[in-house]
């Protein structure tokens, strides 16, 4: 709780990291399925975080996860043969997305689209975002190409914050560590220069 007894909400909406884990479509016409959702919410004023949610889902086909991992989340059929399908999980998706600020890397070419048709398959009209934060574009834009490539792991690595799990909600944590530091480092430079 804030001293001020201000609230997170009076300052802006709040943001929301969110990450997907997908099946590798292997041929042509095999599409996507979410295999697991994993988000955030953190106040936009100090980024502090004020809920989380994570969930593997099965998806319909469940012939789309390998019987044994070779992915680099481990995630396997046995893992999200129970799990919950998609529409038994909607609801809390919608909730904890819409009307909210969405943040995640790369989350405009390949997270929001996948949302959208995860929606679409139960015939339910999707989240809406108030704002979008993509730290892919926003890194590659702004902090250049100091730590290599711009994937995640790469720039973990580069700010020693340990590998990349590639499980959803380590992944959302990672991302707003990595910004975290590269806002710092580029504050620093903007003070020495």
């Amino acid at each position: 709780m804030e001293a001020s007894g201000s609230s997170c909400t009076e300052v802006g909406t709040e943001i929301v990291f969110f990450d997907l884990e997908t099946n590798v479509p292997r041929r042509t016409g095999q599409r996507f399925w979410v295999l697991e959702f994993g988000a955030i919410v953190v106040c936009p004023r100090n980024l502090v975080e004020l809920e989380s949610y994570t969930t593997l889902i099965k998806p319909k086909d469940l012939s789309v996860v390998a019987l044994k991992s070779s992915r680099s989340d481990g995630i396997t059929r046995e893992a999200v043969e129970n799990a919950p399908e998609f529409e038994e999980v909607a609801d809390q998706i919608f909730n904890i997305l819409n009307s909210r600020i969405w943040a995640g890397h790369n989350i405009q070419r390949f997270d929001c689209i996948r949302i959208r048709e995860a929606f679409a398959e139960i015939g339910r009209p999707a989240p809406v975002p108030v704002g979008m934060i993509d730290s892919l574009g926003v890194l590659t834009q702004k902090f250049g190409r100091r730590a290599g490539n711009m994937k995640m792991a790469t720039l973990a690595s580069y700010f020693e914050l340990g590998q990349q799990k590639h499980r959803s909600l380590d992944d959302v944590r990672m991302n707003l560590e990595v910004l975290k530091h590269c806002a710092t480092v580029l504050f620093l430079v903007h003070i020495i220069a």
